[in-house]
């Protein structure tokens, strides 16, 4: 049983049928990526401060790369390339994390200032101490992504049931044997959440806490101006806290981290805010000043979980036999659903994960007061990091 149908639920779900799972359920509240996935920014990228979701990122890109054949569908992958940037202060700590990706496999390299130019001449460089490039990385449609994971689950048996909401985890024991439903009971041996920010009615009665904080973050689109015509490269600005993206032919996606927006899941505006429109106006046009008179298209506000470290809690419960989380992962796990599907997959059938190791991503790492630190990261201060 998998509860929530966003991208890594359908993933898990496709994931242990291929594996030969049988009586596979999936069950979604509403439709279909109604949650974070909908809303997701979907860059695929490689760039992490820290390897274990580097690893995850990397896992994942294979699949992206070739989706119809390993999935089927379209995922709308467009490698159109990705560059980070970070302040002057922090090359040191850009080139061990470049150092660490290039060991693990990921095509990415230290670029100058010069290359930033180069690689996306629209863009001011002047202030950016330090730019890494991954010519192979992009962007997707997470919308597309989580539909297609879902159909290739259908065809191999699983059973996919939106508008059905799971309204108690049942126990008996120590293991879990079944969920509730609105529509009704179904037993099952075990089960995995991963509902984004509608887990904590299902995480309350089991007495299980991690310090998860729902909050609402937006994304703005803006219309490429005149003589604006190329798709440009993916970007994660880390001097100014912002992401940003090609949307379509003519149109740029672009989302500044807020650090906090607590909000209640089932009460939120999905529209976005005039003054965060004029936030975004401003710090888009600060790194490409053409931008400073283009058209406003559109916008919206989604829901993600913040954990304590800001990291996701991927686990099997120690204390509920049979209970398998994805949870707090703070909007950062599209790109990482093909990687964290397969080896919750393969934690179900195997007995652990074979492909990737998700032990740093343990529940029980706060209550060993051994909370996430990244070795090298770029100085911010908590934020969200929904991209």
């Amino acid at each position: 049983m998998i509860v929530g149908g966003g991208v890594t639920g359908t993933s898990t779900a496709f994931h242990l049928a291929g594996l030969g799972a049988t009586n596979i359920v999936l069950l979604e509240r509403r439709h279909l990526a109604a949650g974070a996935t909908g809303k997701s920014g979907a860059l695929v990228r490689m760039h992490y401060t820290n390897e274990p979701e580097a690893r995850l990122a990397w896992e994942s890109l294979k699949v992206f790369r070739d989706f119809r054949a390993i999935v089927g569908g379209d995922c709308g992958f467009e490698p159109v390339g990705f560059l980070a940037l970070v302040a002057p202060g922090h090359e040191a700590g850009l080139a061990r994390n470049v150092e660490r990706l290039r060991g693990i496999g990921v095509d990415t390299r230290v670029v100058s200032r010069a290359d930033v130019r180069a690689i996306f001449p629209e863009a001011v460089a002047d202030d950016v101490g330090a730019a890494a490039y991954e010519p192979g990385s992009g962007y997707a449609d997470p919308i597309a992504t989580a539909h297609a994971f879902a159909e290739g689950a259908r065809r191999l048996g699983a059973r996919i049931e939106t508008g059905c909401q799971a309204t108690r985890i049942v126990t008996a024991g120590d293991r879990v044997v079944a969920v509730e439903t609105d529509r009704g009971r179904i037993d099952t041996p075990a089960v995995v959440l991963a509902p984004g920010a509608w887990g904590r009615v299902l995480l309350d009665p089991l007495h299980l806490d991690w310090s998860l904080v729902p909050h609402r973050v937006q994304v703005t689109i803006f219309r490429w101006p005149a003589g604006f015509h190329r798709r440009h490269v993916v970007v994660i600005d880390f001097t100014q806290m912002v992401w940003l993206r090609p949307e379509g032919p003519n149109a740029t996606l672009i989302g500044v981290e807020l650090g906090v927006a607590h909000a209640d899941p089932e009460k939120f505006s999905e529209s976005v805010d005039e003054e965060y429109v004029g936030l975004c106006r401003e710090k888009l046009t600060a790194r490409v000043p053409a931008f400073r008179d283009a058209a406003m298209r559109g916008g919206w506000a989604g829901m993600i979980t913040m954990s304590p470290d800001g990291r996701p809690i991927i686990d099997q419960v120690p204390s509920i036999g049979g209970l398998y989380v994805m949870l707090g992962d703070s909007g950062t796990s599209f790109k990482t659903a093909p990687a964290i599907g397969r080896g919750l997959a393969e934690w179900i059938v195997h007995g652990r994960p074979r492909s990737i190791d998700l032990t740093p991503f343990r529940s029980t790492r706060f209550a060993e007061g051994r909370p996430w630190v990244d070795p090298d990261g770029y100085g911010e201060e908590r934020s969200t990091v929904s991209r």
